[in-house]
């Protein structure tokens, strides 16, 4: 079962960033080309049928399995990138962290008036970068039509923040 499969891979590493976290690294999948190529399929047998028109991926973990994802079936993706790295002229919308605040920006034609955006990340924790990307989607034009993240802390009950953009949220593995 794959679920289990990225489970094993997955490594964790505690007290990283800082003490009293549990880092649940997805690099050991990285490594592991055949596995990668089955999520990816995975992905594409969920999404390939639900009339999505990009997918968005968020900086930088997003884009490991996103713009793949994309490839495959055969549509845009869209970089979702911190304020200041994309060279073109770009849209921006500022949200609030724990300690401080970001910037997330898109280039101003990433989306166009209508089209169905899927989210994808490889982590959903507190929710925070997801629904900001979803905001600047909607700043787009676009409708956010899902979100999909390799791995969800459930605990931190980040999905109960993306509700009100989209009932549509799954995960590969939670915990």
């Amino acid at each position: 079962m794959l679920e289990a499969e990225v489970r094993k891979a997955i490594r964790d590493i505690p007290d990283f960033p800082k003490p009293g976290i549990v880092f649940k690294d997805i690099t050991p999948i990285m490594q592991d080309a055949d596995l990668s190529n089955k999520i990816v399929m995975h992905l594409k047998s969920l999404y390939e049928d639900q009339g999505i028109d990009a997918i968005a991926g968020i900086e930088s973990r997003g884009f490991l399995f996103g713009y793949p994802l994309a490839m495959e079936l055969g549509i845009p993706f869209i970089l979702i990138r911190k304020k200041g790295k994309l060279p073109h002229k770009t849209i921006s919308y500022d949200y609030d962290l724990e300690y401080g605040s970001a910037t997330i920006e898109m280039h101003v034609d990433a989306v166009s008036e209508g089209q169905r955006v899927l989210i994808h990340d490889d982590l959903l924790a507190t929710g925070g970068s997801a629904e900001a990307a979803a905001k600047l989607i909607q700043k787009g034009g676009a409708e956010v039509v899902g979100f999909d993240f390799l791995v969800e802390l459930e605990f931190l009950k980040g999905a109960e923040k993306l509700r009100n953009l989209s009932d549509n949220i799954r995960n590969l593995v939670a915990y």
